[in-house]
């Protein structure tokens, strides 16, 4: 069993196949201490690592000095308001105005298996898979039952934290200001700490920097995850690189606002937190009600960051991610939006459809356009009815037409969107987030439905199903196009307003189960407009998200590096676009763009009636191309090469086989510099025992080249490296190299 706890020493071990975790109570008070997260370990004793002693004694025996050990403390959750001044997880604010919160341990149980979360997401388990311990402890002053709920894999090297808060009944009512999900104190100070940042069209960027004293932290108050920053936070120790070193990843399974923080102390000790951002939260918890925070997801590794990645990748493979694709190989689609946006009919579809469907292409998305009266962005949302001027026979026609072409449809909504200028709006006005009195702040001409609201949920709910049922959708894209402001709900009264972002994402999350519940079958790829809501959350519903509506090969190169951190390859929603490239202007050759779409569920957005007949004449090659190798990129282990993001030249990644047997390397040459020497690429994750062939991928025949290929052995491949193919040398030039065992 991966927990067991030391009653004698009364330690709590908390063991994955690589990583132990272990804290400590002490004191009659029951105070849980943190004592270490790293490496395994064979044996509970250790040293004493809760430094109690830097608080001169616990409070029973040195009362007068309670606040020194409140504030040097290691605390496995940290309490507000009675001595500790770092930053807590834990805040209230009870009826007689008090804001203090203290926990002391009452029980605990370890059990096979793992917990679901009412109403969210959260990584699963079987009793054999992971074993969960549930430390039940009390505010006895506030009246609150307080479980703190540790997991542990057997398989993958992961833990995960959540908060269960009881009102036990002193008070009818106590106000929760601030449920954080996890909290983990660090003894050294040496760290650097990763974060992911960007803004539309540039998510996700590599952020590392040193670790000074005080708090950093990135945050999201949007409404959701957001393009602007991620609920993911890595620290690194000193030298820690993508293959040595340890670091310590977190990531928040929840798609609405979060906190993502490490603080270093005084003491310089640094105290890491996750969970719902404190802004603009305040739940009311009454007599006998619980309340459920998300989900942490904590990873160890001390092999680098490459490591810790192939960890969450495992992890999400295996047991986050439930749709029936997950291991399955996705359709390649073409998305109409870049080929025409509102501009199209039936004929402008099936036209593209034929071509598209010539060409190894197998399912259309019909995106925007499609409904009410959009032939713009500035109307419609909410009237989910189908616009016959445009689709003439009716949505069924239009898809049973694909079908007999051999190709799937799929089509896109946003379902969690109302416009001004729609029937839905006239009739329920008061179904928007808004503010009364205030003149309410569109974005893209749009309000937020208010999800929060059970009425509203139910009514998008039937908008969606009707569709679905209306003709043989085989694929969803599920929009999300602006943030949430003017905070306010008619559903809710004014001590209950502080509710409204959570309950909202509490809307979607219900909204997505009951879909995925009734139509098994659906591909359902998750978009916030492109990547402002790709977190774990979300993939418990869907197995893929848009990674950005910026499909420039070169700019992804940063983008599904930084994504690539946590999240598996499978997961990114990943196409060849047009160009010159409708975000940023570039033009990067067909071949290149089709190595980085590979990087992904690879797919079309173009119009293939209309792009040069070179590139038109390649796409054959390429479909052949993700055939065969999507079963490696889908399920295979992720390695980083070389990153444009730091050298700001070229870009490398591999993909290895779990069995070692075959591999592939894509090669991305961004930028030439003459009189430079011949780029030497160290292949990583191969047997160094097996011997293997290494050939340069023909985009031209589908085929590996058989001139100037290679037999070496795996730790000639690792170590000593091969140079960069011929036909890699200018800008935006890129090979795909094949490894296979001899």
């Amino acid at each position: 069993m991966g927990i067991n706890y030391y009653e004698k020493e009364r330690i709590f071990k908390l063991d994955t196949p690589n990583t132990t975790y272990m804290f400590c109570l002490v004191d009659k008070e029951g105070f849980m201490l943190h004592m270490y997260y790293g490496r395994r370990l064979s044996d509970y004793r250790t040293a004493d690592l809760t430094r109690t002693r830097f608080g001169e004694a616990v409070p029973s025996n040195h009362e007068r000095e309670r606040c020194a050990f409140n504030d040097c403390m290691p605390f496995e959750y940290a309490t507000h308001g009675l001595g500790d001044y770092r930053d807590d997880a834990f805040k209230v604010l009870n009826p007689d105005g008090f804001t203090a919160t203290s926990l002391e341990y009452r029980s605990h149980r370890i059990y096979p298996g793992k917990p679901a979360i009412k109403g969210m997401p959260a990584t699963f388990g079987k009793e054999n898979e992971c074993t969960t311990l549930e430390i039940v402890a009390q505010d006895p002053v506030n009246g609150l039952e307080v479980t703190l709920i540790y997991s542990a894999f057997e398989d993958v090297d992961a833990i995960t934290r959540s908060v269960k808060i009881r009102n036990t009944g002193k008070y009818s009512n106590v106000k929760l200001t601030k449920v954080l999900s996890t909290c983990v104190d660090f003894e050294d100070d040496d760290y650097d700490t990763i974060f992911l940042h960007g803004s539309w069209a540039r998510e996700r960027t590599i952020d590392r920097n040193r670790l000074g004293h005080g708090k950093h932290y990135v945050s999201s108050k949007r409404g959701e995850s957001s393009h602007q920053e991620h609920p993911f936070l890595a620290l690194l120790g000193a030298g820690a690189n993508e293959d040595n070193g340890e670091v310590w990843g977190f990531n928040f399974v929840y798609s609405g606002n979060f906190i993502a923080q490490a603080e270093k102390s005084q003491f310089k000790t640094v105290r890491v937190m996750m969970g719902i951002n404190p802004e603009d939260f305040c739940w009311n918890l009454r007599s006998g009600e619980v309340f459920e925070a998300p989900e942490v997801v904590m990873v160890y590794s001390h092999e680098g960051i490459g490591r810790m990645s192939r960890t969450f990748h495992d992890l999400y493979r295996k047991h986050l991610i439930r749709s029936k694709y997950r291991d399955a190989v996705r359709p390649i689609l073409i998305n109409n939006w870049e080929a025409t946006y509102f501009d199209f009919d039936t004929d402008k579809l099936i036209s593209i459809a034929k071509e598209a469907s010539r060409l190894g292409i197998e399912m259309l998305v019909m995106d925007d356009g499609w409904f009410g009266k959009r032939n713009s962005d500035d109307n419609s949302l909410g009237d989910w009815v189908v616009n016959e001027n445009k689709l003439k026979g009716g949505l069924k026609y239009l898809v049973d037409e694909v079908n007999k072409l051999g190709m799937k449809f799929g089509i896109w909504m946003e379902p969690e969107m109302i416009s001004p200028d729609s029937d839905l709006y006239r009739a329920h006005p008061d179904w928007a987030i808004h503010i009364p009195g205030r003149k309410g702040v569109q974005s893209r001409a749009q309000f937020v439905l208010d999800l929060s609201r059970p009425e509203v949920v139910d009514y998008t709910y039937e908008q969606v199903r009707r569709i679905l049922k209306s003709a043989n959708i085989e694929y969803l894209k599920w929009d999300m196009n602006r943030q949430i402001t003017d905070l306010g709900s008619a559903g809710l009264d004014s001590e209950s307003q502080g509710e409204l972002f959570h309950r909202y994402v509490l809307g979607v999350y219900e909204l997505q189960e009951r879909l995925v519940t009734e139509f098994p079958d659906l591909l359902l790829e998750n978009c916030s407009g492109g990547g402002a809501r790709f977190d774990p959350g979300m993939l418990y519903y869907g197995p893929q998200i848009w990674c950005s509506d910026n499909a420039d090969a070169i700019a992804r190169l940063e983008i599904q590096q930084g994504t690539a951190l946590m999240y598996p390859l499978s997961t990114m929603g990943a196409h060849v676009s047009d160009c010159p490239n409708h975000t940023v202007g570039r033009t990067t050759p067909f071949e290149t763009r089709g190595y980085v779409a590979l990087a992904g569920t690879f797919g079309y957005e173009l119009d293939v009636t209309r792009i040069p007949e070179a590139d038109r004449n390649m796409i054959p090659a390429q479909t052949k191309m993700y055939h065969r190798f999507s079963d490696i990129v889908r399920l295979g282990d992720y390695y980083r090469i070389s990153s444009f993001h730091d050298n700001r030249m070229w870009d490398a990644w591999e993909v290895v086989r779990k069995d070692k047997t075959e591999a592939i390397l894509t090669i991305v040459n961004v930028f030439t510099e003459a009189n430079y020497k011949s780029l030497r690429v160290k292949m990583k994750g191969l047997d160094p025992e097996k011997t293997y062939r290494v050939s340069v991928f023909d985009i031209e025949t589908g085929e590996d080249k058989e001139e100037g290929s290679l037999v070496l052995k795996g730790d000639s491949l690792m170590y000593a490296g091969i140079n960069a193919p011929d036909g890699i040398r200018g800008d935006f030039r890129a090979r795909l190299i094949h490894i296979v065992e001899a």
